[in-house]
């Protein structure tokens, strides 16, 4: 009749635990320390990570890993962590061959010399067992850990690079404002710029598509083996798991506000959309512009802000699709057309006047010729900074006697 062995546990650990001989004992555990091996007891070998225990006896004793002349690699979760003691080989030689040379030739190697000149696991190997059990474990270990940290750069570099081409992307719109700030007119680069950001708009998309993957693929799940700091470390996993998720999301929030940046650049350089100038109002009158230079919608923006700046605009209206630029100004007074040309020559475009609306023909009260509106009277103090009139201002008058 058969028996079925009891299973026993290991007191620190709650692992089941494996019965080694005392020839095992003996090889492995420090000169100082061999008085205290029971000779009357059976020991237990436990091989939890994180577990200080490496030996134990049904009767509560124990030999800890500081007890032992060697590493016990499957207790431990970084390091050298030795797999086969009698040849050498182990988690961290396993990983040199598998980024060396694509895979590993450990179990090969293993197997060719037990035969020649054989192996000593009985009193090299903690376990007390065949080795190569804990080897195949190991190579599994190494090709995580080496697909681990490849992913771990990969989504660094991804999400790098999400930014960067992001950036380079609109750089046709931010970067002429920067070398403006400096005097130095950039609607060449921007120019050049706006030919590749097709390119760089796809490298962007690559990129973060690249990221998604790295954070978002699936993953093996971690070993539910009884094992002493398997709670932190799965928690510590989910959190940097966790956080790598968040930068990705804030790394994605700011590729794409790069990649719109010259459809809501407007907003910061005028304060909104550009102005209708005033249809058929006899107040003013309507220069257009023709504007060579301009490579995006940023840098219709820019231009609108350029005229818009300059003394006795009323309004401005800047078309990127036509490339023209039609402005306003008080009807009565010249068009400022050569102060246009000029700003917009300083921001580093070139304009030319395509048509504008003759002067009319109205005066001031007292027979003040035409053109002459915009002066101030003569012997009046003239204001700091007057004003131009409303061009839709209008007056109400009350008319009584209508019948």
């Amino acid at each position: 009749m058969t028996t079925m062995a009891a299973t026993v546990l290991c007191p620190s650990s709650g692992t089941k635990g494996k019965k080694v001989g005392a020839g095992t004992l003996h090889a492995l555990v420090k000169d100082e320390f061999r008085q205290e091996i029971a000779a009357d007891a059976d020991y237990y070998f436990c091989d939890a990570k994180g577990c200080d225990v490496v030996y134990f006896t049904t009767d509560g004793r124990t030999i800890t890993k500081s007890q032992l002349k060697v590493v016990v690699g499957v207790k431990e979760a970084t390091g050298d962590r030795p797999l086969c003691y009698c040849f050498g080989h182990s988690v961290a030689s396993i990983k040199t061959e598998l980024l060396t040379l694509g895979k590993t030739t450990a179990l090969d190697d293993i197997r060719t010399k037990m035969a020649d000149p054989g192996c000593s696991c009985p009193t090299t190997n903690p376990s007390g067992a065949c080795c190569l059990g804990t080897v195949k474990a190991g190579v599994e270990t190494a090709k995580q850990e080496v697909a681990s940290k490849a992913g771990g750069r990969g989504e660094a570099f991804a999400r790098v690079g999400a930014v960067l081409s992001a950036v380079v992307s609109s750089s046709c719109c931010w970067l002429p404002l920067l070398l403006l700030a400096f005097g130095v007119s950039g609607a060449g680069i921007a120019g050049a710029l706006e030919a590749y950001r097709p390119v760089f708009i796809g490298l962007t998309v690559v990129f973060l598509a690249a990221a998604f993957y790295f954070a978002y693929r699936p993953r093996r799940a971690a070993s539910t083996s009884a094992d002493c700091c398997a709670a932190p470390t799965a928690k510590s996993r989910f959190s940097m798991m966790k956080l790598n998720k968040v930068v990705l999301w804030v790394v994605t929030a700011l590729a794409v506000a790069f990649l719109f940046f010259p459809q809501y650049m407007k907003f910061f350089l005028t304060g909104g959309g550009t102005e209708e100038p005033a249809a058929n109002n006899p107040l003013v009158r309507t220069t257009t512009f023709s504007v060579e230079g301009m490579s995006c919608e940023g840098c219709a923006a820019l231009v609108e802000k350029a005229v818009r700046d300059v003394p006795g605009v009323l309004s401005v209206k800047v078309d990127y699709d036509t490339k023209r630029t039609v402005v306003t100004s008080e009807a009565c007074c010249p068009a400022p057309a050569e102060a246009v040309v000029q700003a917009l020559q300083k921001t580093g475009y070139r304009a030319a006047v395509i048509e504008s609306d003759p002067p009319t023909n109205t005066t001031k009260t007292g027979g003040t010729p035409p053109g002459d509106c915009c002066e101030p009277p003569a012997g009046a103090k003239a204001k700091a900074d007057p004003k131009p009139i409303d061009p839709e201002r209008q007056i109400v008058l009350a008319i009584d006697g209508f019948t």
